[in-house]
């Protein structure tokens, strides 16, 4: 069996092999008159994903507060409305999804990066009061690149964050999630507490390095006090801020040895996002050292990300001990079902579903 189509057993949750789909924010909610409520587009985009063979799906990023949105077309998980919503695309990936789909919630907060057009909106910065737009709230008052300035947050603010995470965790169970990843990457919140690059803070929210990562381990502790043992406990961290002076994999080893002592299973390895003048160096799985290193080092699962394409690269990673998952992106949106094409290439017999069987490829005619 190719190893990328192996089972793997997190706790209790039960994945039929290694290929999952990756967080991707689709900013497709209603400002409006549903703010933060995923609709139709997010259940076929997803739905989409479990048709397509996936094991595992990651949803985009849902706030665990109104001002934690990226955009006002972000997701959200801080009321019931949204909660119901998340509900019916869970139930539509369970009863649909070829590979025992599992779905996964992925709880942010997007500090100094919220209130900001969407990509595809023609603008650029932050969104005005006037348009729908609101306040931020960081570790300090430096803003990203381009942004408005942050409030500094309070020592009460932080702790009121770290209950909203833990209230969205709690309506994650209740709507009937599968797992839950906490958003410590990419220049959002938990991310800017972590790198020295943006939090500038003397108290013991700052400082020296296990000031800077107490904000994402007091998250990872209040989320794992309400959700069920029998769960995994997923975080997505940046192990490089690709910039001097920022968070490198040195650090990210030491932070993922600690959310593995605090009932973290997984951690998701992407990187970047922290400042605009960091200096990325992308090419094909560029960033699967990084979750090799993290796994090997910190004794901790891994998942890995970025410029993964095909499933030679995928099955590679897993055979070689890169990760123990890989999370596809791009190329998932490219493709859909790019598990049972996987499956197909790398010789592996996977079941379709029914109405798609007349399409299943034959290997000899």
């Amino acid at each position: 069996m190719p190893a990328l189509f192996q089972p793997l057993a997190l706790r209790s949750m039960e994945l039929q092999h290694r290929g999952w789909v990756s967080p991707m924010c689709q900013y497709s909610c209603d400002p409006d008159d549903a703010p933060g409520v995923p609709n139709d587009w997010h259940l076929v985009h997803l739905g989409g994903f479990a048709v397509g063979g996936a094991a595992m799906i990651l949803t985009e990023a849902a706030a665990v507060n109104a001002e934690g949105r990226i955009s006002p077309r972000d997701a959200g998980l801080y009321n019931d409305e949204q909660a119901e919503a998340w509900q019916r695309i869970i139930s539509f990936v369970h009863r649909n999804g070829t590979a025992g789909t599992k779905i996964g919630v992925q709880l942010a907060h997007a500090g100094r990066k919220a209130s900001t057009f969407w990509p595809f909106s023609g603008r650029h910065g932050s969104v005005p009061a006037a348009e729908g737009g609101w306040d931020t709230v960081g570790p300090s008052t430096t803003s990203f690149e381009g942004y408005e300035a942050p409030a500094a947050m309070t020592v009460e603010q932080i702790h009121g964050v770290i209950a909203d995470f833990a209230a969205a965790a709690e309506r994650a169970v209740a709507a009937g999630f599968d797992t839950m990843e906490i958003h410590g990457a990419h220049g959002y919140l938990l991310h800017q507490f972590q790198s020295p690059l943006i939090n500038e803070r003397d108290d013991e929210w700052g400082g020296d390095e296990a000031g800077r990562n107490r904000l994402v381990l007091a998250v990872v502790d209040a989320v794992r006090a309400v959700i069920p043992d029998s769960m995994p406990l997923l975080l997505r961290i940046s192990a490089t801020d690709w910039a001097p002076g920022g968070v490198d994999q040195e650090a990210s080893v030491r932070l993922a040895r600690q959310a593995a002592g605090r009932g973290v299973d997984l951690v998701d390895v992407s990187s970047g996002g922290a400042v605009a003048h960091q200096q990325i160096k992308p090419g094909l799985g560029y960033q699967t050292g990084f979750s090799a290193a993290i796994r090997s080092e910190a004794g901790i699962a891994t998942g890995t990300v970025g410029l993964v394409t095909t499933p030679g690269q995928a099955e590679h990673a897993i055979a070689t001990g890169q990760a123990d998952g890989v999370f596809i992106a791009r190329a998932a949106l490219r493709d859909p079902h790019w598990w049972l094409r996987a499956a197909f290439e790398l010789g592996h017999d996977m079941a379709w579903p029914p109405q798609y069987e007349r399409a299943i490829p034959r290997r000899t005619f």
